[in-house]
């Protein structure tokens, strides 16, 4: 037998997976081709027994002009799905890595024209390895080069290719 108490829990984990696939739609509105879960942005949605959803998120930096359109699309998004009482927060730590960013994220970037991060965040794997290639996302070349290290926004950086002679960001790994 179910008790009210587990009923209620049961109720409030699938109130909460609701609403963690509609925030998990939500698209980045600076890489439209991207949601916030493809980039690892989304970082946990809860539910209460009132209804209330409470949505955590963590900007790629800390500065990241991006959030507060985030913020208000996925209001906008669960709302419109029926979710009357949603807050979303804005969590700073652990800080964001380009390790959270998921494989198909990744390949999204590579379609969409910028370059995805590659290895692994530094700060987790000790020593810095050294980038010897970006590869161009549009002809596949490794033989690119760093024309700025800040590109269209300050996550990305602008890289050339040699061979196709095609300019594109590159998403930094950190």
């Amino acid at each position: 037998m179910v008790t009210p108490m587990a009923a209620a829990r049961l109720d409030t984990a699938a109130l909460a997976s609701r609403a963690r696939e509609v925030a998990a739609r939500v698209t980045d509105p600076e890489i439209p081709v991207l949601t916030i879960a493809d980039l690892g942005v989304l970082r946990e949605v809860t539910a209460d027994d009132t209804g209330r959803v409470t949505v955590d998120i963590t900007p790629t930096y800390s500065g990241c002009p991006a959030m507060d359109a985030i913020r208000d699309d996925v209001v906008l998004a669960l709302t419109a799905e029926g979710f009357d009482d949603v807050e979303v927060r804005l969590v700073l730590s652990p800080a964001w890595t380009t390790d959270w960013m998921s494989e198909e994220g990744r390949r999204k970037l590579t379609e969409f024209g910028i370059a995805p991060p590659t290895g692994r965040a530094a700060h987790r794997q000790g020593p810095i390895r050294l980038t010897l290639a970006v590869k161009c996302p549009h002809c596949g070349s490794p033989s690119t080069r760093e024309v700025s290290h800040f590109g269209s926004t300050s996550c990305k950086a602008l890289y050339e290719c040699r061979e196709c002679l095609e300019p594109f960001d590159h998403f930094k790994a950190i």
